[in-house]
């Protein structure tokens, strides 16, 4: 049997919980709370679906402002990379084509050129822009 979405039951949890725009630590973890508790109920009704989805957005738009996650430089990046996929230096100088200039990139003395991230990129099978 499929339940269909009921518009005064959604309206009723929307005046018991009261979704707002979250604007302090406090409302975000109560909105996480509310989301936990939502997410781990079993057989939930499409109103509580639809709840969950709003709390989730409301969630994300506040950790997004307060939290961002900083962009990566091409040489952390690849630095990362190498970590992930325990890959050495000079692995990377055969990439590369030099064990010097593999080092300076590693090290941050050098930047990696377009031709580099090119073969970078082939190499560690991502996007070149990660590499730019």
């Amino acid at each position: 049997m499929t339940r269909t979405f009921n518009p005064e039951s959604y309206g009723k949890l929307l005046a018991e919980y009261q979704p707002k725009i979250i604007t302090t630590e406090a409302e975000n973890e109560q909105a996480i709370a509310l989301a936990l508790t939502l997410e781990h109920r079993p057989n939930r009704t499409p109103e509580e679906e639809m709840l969950l989805q709003l709390l989730v957005t409301l969630i994300e738009q506040f950790e997004e402002t307060h939290y961002p996650i900083p962009q990566g430089t091409p040489n952390s990046m690849l630095v990362h990379l190498m970590d992930a996929r325990d890959t050495t230096t000079e692995a990377l100088a055969e990439v590369i084509g030099s064990l010097e200039i593999a080092l300076q990139i590693v090290n941050g003395d050098r930047t990696i050129s377009k031709t580099q991230a090119e073969a970078l990129a082939d190499y560690f099978n991502v996007d070149i822009s990660l590499f730019t």
